[in-house]
């Protein structure tokens, strides 16, 4: 019928140029779908190995502390490779980094797995597979905010997908404690190899449902383009560095408090395995529905995105200060729920402020920048505040409320839009 059609068009044209535009329409929202697997893909990656590692320490004859580099090897391989794979993306694409990192963290995710099922003493192997998930992950999510940029040209429509994107992300964290349990319940080692099953779906969509925009100039020749990088943050610096600063505080808070949450669990009131998990999603569900909410409401406003992040900060902060009052299980999982809204809607906002803000030639660099800042954060929140949980609880709500407050007076002195600084 389509054939047939396109032999003999009908007159007048009106109806087939409204046909294209909902052909456009949904094509981008199944382009919005599949980029948005990504992050939710990499958050699932790591963090639903979280609730497994007490497991893995009695399976594997490992200490807390090797079972902690698990996780960490991932954050610290990421945190290096991000500004070179946002490098790579200005130059030869978007796409041409995003596919392959994903090739290379479902192979990283068969490596560990394979090591847990048939070595005896696989414990080094396991950590090689999760490097080099952590180099994968380096190209895959911290990618999809520029491309998400370079694929719309209204504002309103970046901000709305970032919000996606970041919602997405999101859930991958609600998801991934309850995830981790369900499949640790049946072989302890299948998270694992879930996370090649999980890339492979990605990949599927990107190829087929994702067109980058073609480049219509060449890249600068490196020199050049250093020497734009460093106009950018010569011209944008205060706010710039203003949001790297922010966007580390957020991730190092969200992941200090969820492990803080964890251990009061398990610890103080004896909740285990599925039903923990269940218990941490809840301060999750919250983040991701305000994150959702807050990427629909900002469009491209950003001064209404400097209002909304400031606030949520706020709020971030007084919740994290009430939390040292009580450790009473309602009062706790109240305080987080609170967190989660104030730590959900202040990153659409982070995100939008930063890909709308800076030129395509420079975008992928300086957001991935960012994003090795927030993954300095999720590296650091668990060690840290498992030193400062031995030595004093007070302390450490008091360091992370201070923390909070910083980055939301950053926020209202270095962020200006109304001046067009930002």
């Amino acid at each position: 019928m389509n054939y047939i059609e396109s032999l003999f068009p009908k007159s007048g044209g009106v109806s087939d140029k409204k046909d294209t535009k909902k052909d456009n329409v949904n094509n981008q929202k199944w382009a919005i779908v599949s980029l948005a697997s990504i992050p939710l893909v990499m958050t699932l990656g790591n963090s639903m190995l979280i609730p497994v590692l007490p497991v893995m320490e009695k399976k594997m004859g490992i200490s807390a502390f090797q079972s902690s580099l698990i996780i960490t090897v991932y954050s610290i391989v990421a945190i290096f490779l991000i500004p070179i794979a946002g490098y790579l993306s200005d130059h030869i694409g978007r796409k041409k980094v995003i596919i392959p990192s994903l090739i290379i963290t479902g192979i990283g995710g068969t490596i560990s797995g394979w090591a847990s099922w048939q070595m005896n003493d696989g414990y080094w192997v396991v950590l090689i597979g999760r490097a080099l998930q952590g180099v994968g992950a380096a190209g895959a999510f911290p990618i999809v905010l520029p491309l998400v940029g370079d694929m719309f040209k209204n504002d309103d429509e970046v901000s709305g997908a970032l919000g996606e994107i970041e919602t997405a992300n999101t859930l991958g964290k609600v998801l991934s404690p309850v995830l981790g349990s369900f499949l640790a319940g049946f072989i302890w080692f299948i998270p694992f190899f879930s996370i090649p099953v999980f890339c492979a779906l990605s990949i599927i969509m990107m190829i087929f449902l994702v067109k980058s925009p073609k480049k219509k100039e060449k890249p600068l020749p490196f020199k050049d383009f250093l020497k734009k990088i460093k106009l950018t943050f010569t011209e944008n610096g205060r706010w710039l560095y203003a949001i790297f600063f922010i966007g580390a505080i957020v991730m190092f808070v969200l992941f200090g408090v969820l492990f803080y949450l964890s251990d009061i669990l398990e610890n103080k009131y004896g909740i285990r395995d599925l039903k923990k998990g269940l218990f941490l999603a809840l301060p999750l569900g919250a983040l991701c529905l305000s994150s959702f909410i807050t990427g629909k409401v900002i469009k491209k406003n950003m001064i209404l995105m400097k209002w909304i992040t400031f606030s949520s900060l706020v709020l971030l902060g007084i919740s994290v200060a009430l939390l040292s009052f009580s450790r009473e299980l309602w009062f706790l999982i109240s305080m987080f729920l609170v967190a989660g809204i104030g730590i959900g809607a202040s990153l659409p906002p982070l995100d939008a402020l930063i890909t709308e803000s800076i030129e395509k030639e420079e975008r992928g660099t300086i957001t991935s920048l960012y994003s090795s800042m927030r993954f300095i954060g999720v590296a650091a929140g668990p060690p840290v505040i498992a030193l400062m949980m031995k030595n004093s609880s007070k302390l450490m709500f008091i360091i992370l409320t201070v923390l909070s407050i910083a980055a939301a007076l950053a926020t209202f002195l270095a962020i200006k839009p109304d001046n067009q600084e930002a």
